[in-house]
């Protein structure tokens, strides 16, 4: 690429601008050598960042529309512009009314830029990779080209910042330092003619560190300041039968004891159990006052308070006897998480980073003492795990290096156990043979599909003395009903009691059905709800989907579920019935399935017909089918709707339901989206082929940020395509992305999209609609039916329908119940996502 300038020159009058000439400059020598970069602030006709970075003897330049962001989450369009000479890069000052680019301008910010591959190759390829460290800008970033669409003149990119040690989005970094780094003066300065008293002098280029940088700013102002939270629900661990292989993971030991989360502020100190509550006097002043001995003003610190044997392995029992005894000798607290140091919230960053700003906190105390850090480990998980079984402890938690804070259970944190161990709820007793005030055996239960369920019975664990004090406790809490329902709430000989206390079982195996095997009782749960209590049963390892054939090979699905009036005519204009769309559903099921079993659901019902009335549910309702399963919504409010299997979907048949919409996640991972959905919703009156090509580009795009995409028929008025993700992204991650892209997407092409809900601004164009990746948002189900003339159906489709003109109502539930079409699925792989939203 030759240094040229004529086009910059041709555009100016540098009669009346004061912006420099340029002079030829020797060419670089070294392709990957870098240079100088600088942003300049621009107020032009509308206020933008110029981002220019050397090579060979000219800065490349980029017009960034709203400017840089720190913000792994918001990607900037970059638009490329004319080269501009090196000497540009110093200009400060007023362009005057009348000439190109007439405002003010000031250098926002300098430095130098460090590409990682061939600069050149990566222009020619849309691809810049690249490292910044300036004053304000450090760390990796990239810049992607957007592929142009027919008759498009511009040469788009977008700005996007690499999540690292740099990245953050606890402030707008444009708002916070808004000023020159050459001279000081703000635009608003240059704009009122104001000038500098003398000549700053250049500044020397310092590598930036993040740590200073973060708390640089943090003390700047105290309005910036990331306040402490009273509390932070605790990140969970997902069971799996085996430890995650690979770099990504570390690993640590599975401590026996109560997760603790302590907070200091301001000199005093809290212990807070896992669910916020204040405990503080029941573990002793040892510890609150090792804490209150940090080198801090204000930290949030998880981990877990534990009593060591004599063997120096945390024992659940010792610690549970220690408590019923009000006495703390011997209790520890064993630090492995910071979620919060003197103003900056630290959840967001690497939980490496995070156990290093925590092991650096920690250094100075006692290795003995009541307050330790949690050392973890790189060694296989598997080699982890053998060890940690031969010495007798419970198992290893495994959490990915680089993932950020994330309340709730999800996968990044993996635990793997040496012996079953879990929570239980106590449902009775049966007093002991030998003495009726004695206790013989406790009745355990777990909660499953908003009912209690019986687990079986545990008759060890317990000496005479801690078992006296259990069945003191019970008695207090006795009851003259069962907390179970049917058989098991009939049984003869058992105390039954208010299903409030939680006990800790550990046991050899869960029996077929469904009780436990060679149990033992360790102790009580005094930090876990009862109702919170379920069967956690691990996950067995992903296995690798064979591709199938869209087509009925499987045999169609049956239920035990009677429809009552199934002749109900749901679709008057074809005369399609209840038991219509039965057996439509029990056709498609096995394809359906794997999109809607174990999501959140939001349904549509029209129990008279679409013609009707018609109205959406989310929530639970008395007098549902036990085949629909609910579960308590973690964020709080009511119980979410499940479905768990084809009976699942029948009896929500049978509740007229006519349109199935999902979450973009599953039940087990309800923080954390495994697709992005962008629905292209078009004005009336704009024509179908328009749509078509709409959801070429949002594929081309995507494509073009390294993520792949699936289509499907709305079974309305345009199309879905839908964009599979790992799930690692909490939702405000997922939001801010889809966001993003879909105003990037009106910025390139304001003629043609609108990223704006209201009718004013979809005159004309195709709402891109991105509102449908929002935390309790739903789309609808791929296979669902809707509510439209003819049944039409949300179809997944091949990419290459679309060049043989596809509609999107094309696919209807009557012709689809005969056999669906007959070739490649074209969603296989969409849950084998190769990428997450982290980077």
């Amino acid at each position: 690429m030759a240094a040229n300038l004529d086009l910059y020159r041709a555009k100016r009058d540098f009669k009346q601008t004061r912006e420099p000439k340029g002079k030829a400059a020797a060419r670089g020598k070294a392709q990957m050598a870098g240079g100088a970069f600088v942003i300049h602030k621009h107020a032009a006709t509308r206020l933008h960042y110029d981002l220019r970075l050397e090579h060979d003897g000219v800065l490349w330049s980029w017009a960034v529309t709203r400017g840089p962001s720190l913000d792994p989450a918001e990607k900037r369009l970059a638009v490329h512009v004319e080269d501009h000479p090196l000497d540009y890069g110093s200009f400060e000052g007023t362009i005057p009314k009348g000439n190109y680019g007439a405002g003010a301008v000031i250098v926002w910010d300098e430095g130098q830029w460090l590409p990682e591959a061939d600069p050149v190759r990566g222009m020619e390829k849309g691809h810049l990779a690249f490292e910044l460290k300036g004053h304000k800008l450090a760390g990796k970033w990239h810049l992607v080209r957007l592929k142009p669409r027919r008759g498009e003149k511009r040469d788009n990119w977008l700005l996007i910042k690499v999540e690292d040690g740099f990245a953050r989005d606890d402030e707008d970094i444009l708002e916070t330092a808004p000023a020159s780094v050459k001279s000081g003066l703000t635009i608003e300065d240059v704009e009122q003619g104001r000038v500098p008293l003398a000549e700053t002098k250049s500044r020397k280029v310092q590598d930036a560190k993040p740590a200073p940088t973060r708390k640089a700013a943090a003390a700047k102002s105290a309005s910036t300041a990331s306040a402490l939270p009273a509390f932070v629900k605790p990140c969970l661990a997902t069971l799996e039968e085996k430890p995650p292989t690979g770099e990504t993971w570390l690993h640590e030991v599975k401590f026996d004891g109560y997760r603790t989360q302590a907070r200091i502020e301001d000199g005093k100190v809290k212990l807070l159990t896992r669910t916020g509550l204040d405990w503080t006097n029941r573990f002793g002043k040892a510890i609150p006052s090792a804490f209150g001995a940090l080198p801090c003003d204000a930290a949030l610190i998880d981990g877990e308070i534990v009593v060591l044997g004599e063997n120096g392995i945390s024992s659940f029992s010792h610690l549970q006897e220690a408590l019923s005894e009000e006495r703390s000798d011997g209790m520890v607290y064993f630090g492995f998480d910071l979620l919060h140091l003197d103003g900056e919230d630290l959840r967001d960053d690497p939980l490496l980073a995070r156990k290093e700003r925590l092991e650096a906190l920690l250094q100075d105390t006692p290795h003995d003492g009541p307050l330790r850090y949690s050392e973890h480990f790189i060694e296989p998980g598997q080699t982890m795990l053998r060890h940690a079984c031969r010495m007798g402890l419970e198992g290893v938690i495994s959490k990915r290096a680089d993932a950020p804070y994330r309340s709730g259970r999800g996968r990044d944190w993996v635990k793997s156990k040496c012996t079953q161990r879990q929570e239980f709820v106590i449902a009775g007793y049966v007093p002991s043979k030998a003495s009726r005030n004695q206790l013989g055996s406790l009745v355990m239960g777990y909660h499953e599909g908003g009912e209690l369920k019986p687990a079986g019975r545990v008759g060890t664990g317990f000496s005479r003395k801690s078992a006296a004090a259990l069945k003191a406790k019970l008695d207090a809490i006795a009851s003259d009903v069962s907390p179970f329902q049917g058989k098991a709430g009939r049984e003869r000989g058992i105390v039954w009691v208010k299903p409030e206390l939680v006990a800790e079982i550990e046991f050899g195996a869960w029996t077929a059905s469904k009780t436990l095997r060679h149990s033992a009782f360790m102790g009580l749960r005094e930090d876990k709800p009862a109702d919170e209590v379920v069967a956690e049963t691990p996950r067995p390892p992903p296995k690798a989907k064979a591709r199938q054939a869209m087509q009925n090979s499987a045999p169609k699905a049956t239920t035990g579920i009677k429809l009552s009036k199934p002749d109900k005519v749901l679709w008057p204009d074809i005369g399609f019935t209840k038991q219509n769309l039965l057996d439509y559903y029990a056709a498609i099921w096995p394809h359906m399935a794997p999109y809607v079993v174990d999501r959140p659901l939001s349904l549509l019902r029209a129990p008279d017909g679409i013609e009707a009335h018609r109205f959406f549910q989310k929530h639970a309702m008395p007098g549902m089918s036990d085949a629909v399963s609910t579960m308590k919504d973690p964020d709080g409010g009511e119980e979410l709707l499940f479905i768990r299997d084809f009976d699942g979907l029948a009896a929500l048949v049978q509740l007229g339901v006519v349109e199935v919409h999902v979450w973009g996640a599953k039940i087990d991972a309800i923080e954390t989206p495994d697709q992005v959905i962008f629905d292209l919703d078009p004005d009336p009156g704009v024509d179908v082929a328009r749509v078509r090509d709409a959801a070429q580009t949002v594929r081309q795009r995507l494509t073009e940020l390294g993520f792949e995409s699936y289509l499907k028929t709305s079974g309305g008025k345009g199309f879905h395509v839908v964009m599979s993700l790992k799930p690692k992204a909490d939702w405000t991650e997922v939001k801010e992305f889809s966001r993003d892209f879909a105003k990037a997407m009106e910025q390139a092409e304001p003629k043609l999209y609108t990223a704006t809900l209201s009718k004013k601004a979809r005159k004309g164009r195709i709402f891109i609609d991105y509102l449908r990746n929002g935390r309790g948002s739903t789309a609808i189900a791929p296979f669902s039916s809707r509510a439209r003339p003819g049944a039409a159906v949300s179809m997944p489709v091949a990419w290459e329908e679309l060049a043989k003109g596809l509609k999107p109502d094309q696919f209807r539930a009557p012709d689809l119940m005969k056999g669906l079409p007959k070739q490649d699925d074209p969603w296989a792989g969409f849950f084998e996502p190769s990428r997450s939203l982290k980077r």
